[in-house]
């Protein structure tokens, strides 16, 4: 979800997003959107403002935000978990399958790291733009931007 949250954001551009809206695309209620950004804005890849004119957008270029830095930001570490209880000494398999699956999940860990690090929230975008050609996210709009650059590109930005 949180992948989501950033990506729409780095879709906005620079717009501000409400909570209201975020939750509209991820179809959740704006109490978890807000929980979430709280976890994003404290691992500083996200910046809020309260008020009118307030809404939350990227901290930084989506160039620069990891899927491993959003992971770390939101998930526990782990993609696979232990038993919650230790299994029986008395077993020998039990005794020591934890220090085993310990070893083995590490490795995941680190293979999966290393994936989430070589993926940007601009990869994101990039991998998503030939799937959205219209916006239907209620709330935005498409419109089109002349950057910097000189070029020009589709970006979603909130409807008055």
């Amino acid at each position: 979800m949180a992948v989501h949250v950033l990506t729409l954001m780095a879709w906005a551009d620079e717009e501000p997003l409400k909570s209201e809206q975020v939750a509209e695309s991820v179809n959740t209620n704006p109490v978890v959107i807000r929980r979430m950004l709280c976890e994003l804005a404290e691992s500083e890849l996200v910046v809020s403002q309260t008020g009118a004119m307030g809404g939350s957008k990227l901290a930084r270029p989506p160039h620069q935000i990891t899927l491993l830095d959003i992971y770390l930001a939101v998930e526990s570490r782990g993609v696979f978990s232990l038993h919650r209880h230790p299994p029986s000494r008395h077993c020998p398999v039990g005794v020591n399958i934890g220090s085993v699956l310990n070893e083995v999940l590490d490795e995941v860990d680190s293979a999966v790291e290393r994936v989430l690090a070589n993926i940007t929230i601009k990869d994101v975008v990039s991998r998503l733009k030939p799937c959205a050609t219209k916006a239907n996210v209620k709330g935005l709009q498409a419109t089109s931007v002349k950057r910097k650059n000189g070029t020009k590109e589709q970006v979603l930005v909130a409807r008055n």
